[in-house]
């Protein structure tokens, strides 16, 4: 394994220092700075709550009127029907036969309660899915009525519900996908619905298994690059589509112990693209994805950064997630390295799409402490900090993407109306499929802008982003999920995380031990080695040798 050629004293591999610091840092440690940046003032927190009212508003309406949203609200992940038709999701669309299909289906829907949820939704569609589970429960369950209705149905039965249930995983994925092709996809963003939107779009496919697959991965971003930008009429980059790329879709063994294999080849392949996108004249982004390739992403981002033939386009971005206990740091990293070479860099805040994948990690492996937090409010407090070192710097372009109208009002408080005086420029992003009606009226009417960050694939690459989207929409911790619960209030939805976190003193989660605790009292977890960090697998390896 290669370890970085940073200059130890440049401000990136200062910040890279910082980062570590508080990579499984004990989290009130990681919160306490993180509070102080983002408390507000009581006069500020007035005027946002009044706007964040008015987006609740616009938010429920689009809510209300979107199938897919109400769907998800009828069988939430706590739930034991939300919990089945979640594994169903995620496992149907690449069951190789039909027999096995079947057995699926007859395990997933066999159990479920479906009956008590019919008609009990506004929508008739979400009805009319009931109903359709109702008798694909019946279907495929045992009981004298079951027989019946297979006898009714002859033979056509378990094929009948086999194709249902394909059809309607397929079109739950299709909601979430802005087309199978980048042709297609280009094609439905000029709907009246997305009028005055601009989109990024993310070529599904992730984690590439094979080299033959990270080589279609590279060619369909190539591909998508070229349509793109064919598609633009001049401008400048944050005037036209994007497109985002995952580093993992372009290496088979992009991972800590293959550093010195892999990242000089994903620097190649992401030169190769980057240069692309700069002769189209849009924008390319760089996909967070889990917190152990943090490290290798930024090493090579910062070589693709400083390249010579990039001078003077403005690009080149990357995704920063703020669950994560480094993302305030890495904020600094990139200002640093934007400053450095001379360029305006475009960064995407989101809250983070691996969180239970992250979690259960750190427990598997034994770990100190996890690399992120454990509250919803914690990532919304770090998220904020964020934002507002974002609309400080001078180097970073902001993009903020967010489906939660308190977070979108404090960031339009903070940089000021657009095009007036002392404002900072800056996007907002929203996920195809989610977060309708927040931001229609302020691109619209009002001069914001906001990119629709829109997947492109057929439903056999979209699996992976179906079930994070899934989870992402079901969490009983989602603003989109809780925005539907006729429990909360407005003073509930829109309280504020900083008194949140400071309420619990900014602990860690009750329901989440620490990996070490995740078996107490009867015994301790035993404890493993974090072989995805460079210098703990660099140690392994001399001492191995030593021996």
């Amino acid at each position: 394994m290669a370890s970085t050629k940073h200059d130890p004293d440049s401000a990136t591999s200062s910040a890279w220092v910082h980062m570590e610091e508080v990579h499984r840092a004990p989290e009130p440690e990681v919160l306490a700075p993180l509070i102080e940046r983002a408390r507000l003032g009581r006069e500020e927190r007035d005027r946002i709550e009044a706007r964040a009212l008015g987006l609740l508003a616009e938010l429920r309406e689009g809510q209300r009127i979107g199938w897919v949203n109400q769907f998800l609200q009828e069988y939430r992940l706590n739930s034991s029907e939300g919990v089945a038709l979640l594994s169903l999701a995620e496992a149907f669309l690449r069951v190789p036969d039909p027999e096995t299909a079947d057995m699926l289906i007859s395990d997933k829907l066999g159990d479920g309660d479906w009956r008590s949820h019919a008609g009990k939704s506004h929508s008739g569609f979400v009805n009319s899915a009931t109903w359709g589970l109702v008798i694909g429960r019946a279907l495929v369950g045992d009981r004298k009525q079951a027989n019946a209705l297979k006898r009714l149905i002859s033979r056509s039965g378990e094929p009948f519900v086999r194709q249902a249930i394909g059809a309607a995983m397929r079109l739950m994925g299709e909601i979430f996908v802005m087309g199978r092709t980048i042709d297609e996809a280009l094609k439905r963003m000029k709907r009246p619905e997305h009028k005055g939107f601009t989109a990024s779009f993310d070529m599904l496919g992730e984690a590439a298994r094979t080299f033959p697959d990270a080589t279609r991965y590279f060619d369909s971003y190539m591909w998508a690059i070229e349509a793109v930008g064919a598609e633009c009429d001049g401008g400048s980059t944050e005037d036209n589509h994007s497109v985002s790329v995952k580093l993992s879709a372009l290496h088979p063994r992009y991972e800590v112990s293959q550093w010195g294999r892999c990242v000089p080849a994903l620097t190649e392949r992401l030169e190769a693209l980057a240069e692309a996108a700069a002769k189209a004249g849009i924008g390319l982004t760089v996909d967070a994805e889990e917190s152990e390739r943090l490290e290798m992403s930024l090493d090579i981002i910062e070589q693709v950064a400083e390249l010579p033939s990039l001078k003077g386009w403005n690009g080149f971005g990357m995704a920063i997630q703020a669950y994560g206990k480094r993302a305030q740091r890495t904020i600094g990293w990139a200002e640093a390295l934007a400053s450095r070479a001379g360029r305006l860099m475009p960064v995407r805040l989101v809250k983070g799409a691996y969180w239970d994948t992250e979690i259960k990690m750190a427990q598997e492996k034994g770990l100190r402490d996890y690399p992120l937090f454990t509250r919803k409010a914690a990532t919304d407090v770090c998220y904020l900090t964020c934002a507002r070192d974002m609309l400080a710097a001078d180097s970073i372009r902001p993009a903020f993407a967010t489906h939660n109208a308190l977070t979108a009002a404090t960031i339009m408080e903070w940089a000021g109306p657009p095009g007036g005086e002392g404002s900072k420029d800056f996007e907002f992003q929203r996920l195809h499929g989610m977060g309708e009606g927040l931001f229609e009226d302020l691109v619209r009417e009002q001069g914001y802008r906001c990119r629709i960050y829109a997947p492109v694939g057929g439903h056999r690459d979209l699996l992976a982003y179906l079930v994070r989207r899934l989870l992402e929409n079901g969490a009983n911790s989602s603003f989109v999920h809780q925005l539907a619960d006729e429990h909360l209030s407005d003073d509930q939805l829109l309280a504020d995380p900083v008194e949140k976190i400071e309420a619990v003193g900014g602990t860690r989660h009750p329901s989440i031990p620490l990996p070490e605790d995740l078996f107490m009292p009867q015994r301790k977890n035993s404890r493993g080695l974090d072989l995805e960090d460079w210098r703990v697998l660099g140690r392994v390896t001399e001492g191995t040798a030593a021996s």
